[in-house]
């Protein structure tokens, strides 16, 4: 099994992330697991209010995630451990994951989960 690639914390780039969490269903996953600390599976994240995110656009949504800096993944077994790398990334960018991510709580308080 090929390697997983994890950005060092100086080449993650803003633009990166905006595109990462620019998709509401990625940005609902990131949530869930910063909020969670860690989630041991990537299943635990599939259900989005009423709908369940396919596996492959499951894997596609993580390998973004984590190609932009936002989450680390480490394989257990057949499993995924995925953990938020938000107190990285806000050291870098003071502030720039707060805004984005109470932006986003405005939106689903307003119109609902992503559907």
């Amino acid at each position: 099994m090929r390697p997983l690639f994890h950005p060092a914390i100086e080449d993650i780039q803003p633009a990166a992330i905006l595109h990462a969490l620019s998709d509401p269903s990625r940005a609902a996953i990131f949530a869930r697991i910063t909020r969670a600390g860690c989630v041991e599976a990537c299943s635990a994240v599939a259900a989005l209010g009423d709908r369940v995110i396919p596996k492959s656009s499951l894997s596609s949504h993580f390998k973004v995630l984590r190609e932009a800096g936002l989450i680390r993944c480490e394989r257990r077994g057949v499993e995924m451990r995925n953990q938020s790398r938000v107190a990285e990334v806000e050291a870098r960018f003071p502030g720039l994951l707060t805004a984005i991510m109470n932006a986003y709580a405005r939106s689903v308080s307003e119109e609902g989960p992503p559907s």
